[in-house]
């Protein structure tokens, strides 16, 4: 008897044992890693002010990664066709025109991407010159006082409105986005660029035309 009892306690045993490795090894095949995000306040600053400037943050900038920050990236990202994750991966650092993890001139970065999303096709002095477009609208009263303020500035830009500013730039761009930042500016002073062979927008014909560089129109 007691025999046949040890047995059905080892039987019983056996399976809770059983049970409970296979319930562990589906919690762990089930189970994905969260994704820890950490930014420093450096950049946490960069985020809030790129934010700030397209109108999706309007706190006092801190540093600090909270709720309110958070929720304002969640808008971003889902004006702008990204995954809603409330955090800044590279797509969405891309799109704000941030360069997070080092990047020593966030300036040069975001005008290096914008010279290769809408002109890496044009000469090198036709590179330039969309920056130095650029810089002048940072210039102008008119236009955001940033680069980013103008380069993401709603509807501004084809290549940010049709997602070619988050491609990469190259050394070139990197290069012309430099001149333009040392004071070169082959346009003397425009605010506007278009090519007349796509350009669909009827006002920009009005602008006074200064200068052709490649297949661009330069206008003021």
């Amino acid at each position: 008897m007691r025999s046949t009892f040890c047995k059905y306690i080892a039987y019983i045993t056996t399976i809770i044992i059983l049970i409970v490795t296979i319930s562990l090894a589906i919690l762990f095949f089930n189970t994905k890693p969260k994704m820890v995000w950490a930014y420093s306040e450096t950049e946490v600053v960069q985020i809030q002010q790129s934010l700030k400037e397209l109108g999706y943050f309007n706190e006092e900038v801190t540093g600090y990664y909270g709720n309110i920050t958070r929720q304002a990236v969640k808008d971003f990202q889902f004006d702008y066709g990204l995954p809603v994750t409330g955090e800044v991966d590279g797509s969405t650092a891309s799109m704000l025109g941030i360069h997070l993890g080092g990047q020593q001139s966030n300036d040069l970065y975001i005008l290096a991407k914008c010279i290769y999303a809408e002109a890496r096709g044009e000469i090198y002095v036709g590179q330039v010159a969309v920056g130095a477009v650029i810089l002048n609208r940072v210039a102008s009263p008119d236009f955001p006082n940033t680069i980013y303020g103008v380069v993401y500035q709603p509807w501004a830009f084809t290549a940010v409105s049709d997602g070619q500013i988050s491609l990469e730039p190259d050394d070139t761009a990197y290069e012309a986005a430099q001149d333009a930042l040392n004071g070169w500016d082959p346009t003397y002073g425009c605010l506007y660029y278009y090519n007349p062979e796509v350009a669909t927008s009827s006002w920009i014909f009005n602008r006074e035309v200064v200068v052709e560089i490649g297949s661009h129109v330069f206008a003021i």
